[in-house]
C-alpha cells in the first residue's frame, strides 16, 4: 500500500469504545499501513469487537493494557509500534469516530514532503468548524492555547487540545516517549519536548466533528492539572532550550519579570489595604507598586517577544509558520 511512497500507522487509543471502535476501524483510509488499536483496560467489549475486526483486516492489531493508563500512554504504546515496525509517519485517530478520515492525507502531505515533522488538527480558526462545541469546552480551550503557546514556545499553533495528530519517525526517535504525560494533556506535554529539540510543527485547519459520543474529560480537574503541567513545562524549556543547549538573555526577561509583576499586585493590594483600613496615604506606596508592576510586565512583554523571534527566526520555525 503506502502513501506517496511513505508507510502510515494509526495509532487508535480506546478506552470503553465498544460502540463506535468498529465505525473507527471502517473508516481508515485503504492506504494506511498498519492500524494498532490500543486498548487502555476497557471494560467493555472494545478488545473483543477490535480482535474480531483485525480477522477480516491485516492492518489492525489490538494491544491491550492490563491497568488504565491513560490515553497519552496508550498512545505512547502505539508509538513504540511504530518504531518497532519502522513505519515512516504515525497518525493518531480518536477510537470515538470523532476525527474524519478525510482529513488524515492534509495532515500526512506536510511531513512526506519534508514541511514538518508534527502536524495536528486546528478547529478553532474558523466559527463555522467549531460547531458542535460547547461554550464551556471551547472558552477552556482558548485558555489552555494560549498556555501552551507560552508553555512549549510554538507561538503560531492554536487548539492544543487537538488530538488528531500525525508524527514523523525521525521525531519519534528523538523524544523519548517514556518522559510524555500519561494523560489528558499529553498532546500539550509531546508538543513543548518537539520544540526543544526542534522539530517543525504545522497546524492543519479542519472542521470539529462530534457525534454521540461525550467527552470523558472532567474539565474543571483537567484544566488544574494541565495548567500546573504547562507551568513545569514552561520552566523546563527555558532550562533546557535558552540555559543548557544554548544560552539566550530572554531567560533573565522571563525571569524578573515573573518576580517583579506579582511584588506590584501584592504592593498595590497592600496599599489599597493602609489607605481604606488604616486610613494612610495611598500616592507613594501606590506610585510604586504601580511603577514595579509597569516593569516587570514590560520584562515579560519583552521575553515573549525575543521567545516568539527565536521561535520564528529559525528555518524550523520559517516551517511551522508555513512560509
Amino acid at each position: 500500500m503506502c502513501y506517496r511512497d511513505k508507510t502510515i500507522g494509526v495509532v487508535i487509543p480506546a478506552f470503553n469504545e465498544e460502540l463506535l471502535i468498529e465505525d473507527t476501524l471502517r473508516s481508515i483510509p485503504t492506504y494506511v499501513d498498519r492500524i494498532f488499536v490500543i486498548d487502555d483496560c476497557s471494560k467493555d467489549q472494545t478488545a473483543e469487537i477490535a480482535g474480531e475486526f483485525s480477522k477480516n483486516d491485516s492492518r489492525v492489531t489490538c494491544i491491550s493494557h492490563k491497568v488504565n493508563k491513560g490515553v497519552g500512554a496508550a498512545i505512547i504504546t502505539g508509538y513504540k509500534r511504530v518504531l518497532e515496525e519502522g513505519i515512516d509517519i504515525a497518525a493518531v485517530m480518536a477510537g470515538d469516530n470523532q476525527m474524519d478520515p478525510n482529513h488524515l492525507q492534509e495532515l500526512l502531505n506536510p511531513i512526506v514532503e519534508g514541511k514538518a515533522d508534527y502536524t495536528k488538527g486546528n478547529r478553532l480558526m474558523n466559527a463555522g468548524f467549531r460547531k458542535g462545541m460547547s461554550v464551556w469546552r471551547s472558552f477552556g480551550n482558548v485558555i489552555l492555547t494560549f498556555l501552551t503557546k507560552m508553555a512549549s514556545g510554538y507561538w503560531q499553533l492554536m487548539d492544543p487540545q487537538n488530538g488528531y495528530t500525525a508524527i514523523s519517525n525521525r521525531a519519534l526517535e528523538r523524544i523519548d516517549l517514556d518522559t510524555i504525560y500519561p494523560w489528558y494533556g499529553y498532546c500539550n506535554d509531546l508538543l513543548t519536548k518537539l520544540n526543544v529539540f526542534g522539530f517543525r510543527v504545522k497546524d492543519v485547519v479542519m472542521p470539529a466533528r462530534y457525534g454521540n459520543e461525550k467527552s470523558k474529560i472532567k474539565y474543571g480537574r483537567y484544566m488544574f492539572k494541565v495548567s500546573w503541567l504547562l507551568l513545569n513545562n514552561f520552566l523546563w524549556r527555558l532550562k533546557m532550550k535558552y540555559v543548557w543547549l544554548s544560552f539566550h538573555p530572554l531567560v533573565l526577561f522571563y525571569l524578573f519579570g515573573i518576580v517583579l509583576t506579582p511584588i506590584g499586585i501584592l504592593g498595590g493590594l497592600f496599599s489599597l489595604y493602609h489607605k481604606f483600613i488604616l486610613g494612610e496615604s495611598l500616592f507613594v506606596r501606590g506610585v510604586l507598586s504601580l511603577l514595579i508592576f509597569i516593569i516587570g510586565m514590560q520584562f515579560l512583554f519583552f521575553a515573549m517577544f525575543f521567545d516568539m523571534q527565536a521561535d520564528s527566526g529559525s528555518p524550523e520555525g520559517s516551517a511551522r509558520n508555513g512560509m
